[in-house]
C-alpha cells in the first residue's frame, strides 16, 4: 500500500517537499564534494609518496614535507 495518492502528492510531501528535497539535493552535494575532495588527497598522497620512493632508490637524501605544528608556545 502506498503512503501517496499520486507521484505529485509524493514529490509535494503535504507541502514539506521543496524542504525535503533540497535537503536530500544538499546532503548528495556535499557527499560528492567530500568524496571528490578525500580523492583528491589521496592522490596527493600517493604521488608524494612515490617521489619520496624515487629519490631514496636514486640514493638522495629523501626529505618528508615539514610537519606542521599547531601550537601556539614558542619556546625562547
Amino acid at each position: 500500500m502506498m503512503a501517496f495518492d499520486s507521484l505529485s502528492a509524493f514529490w509535494a510531501m503535504e507541502g514539506h517537499g521543496p524542504y525535503v528535497w533540497v535537503c536530500y539535493g544538499a546532503f548528495v552535494l556535499f557527499l560528492s564534494g567530500l568524496a571528490l575532495w578525500s580523492r583528491s588527497r589521496r592522490n596527493a598522497v600517493l604521488r608524494e609518496q612515490r617521489r619520496l620512493l624515487r629519490l631514496e632508490e636514486a640514493g638522495a637524501p629523501a626529505q618528508a614535507p615539514a610537519a606542521a605544528s599547531f601550537s601556539r608556545i614558542h619556546p625562547s
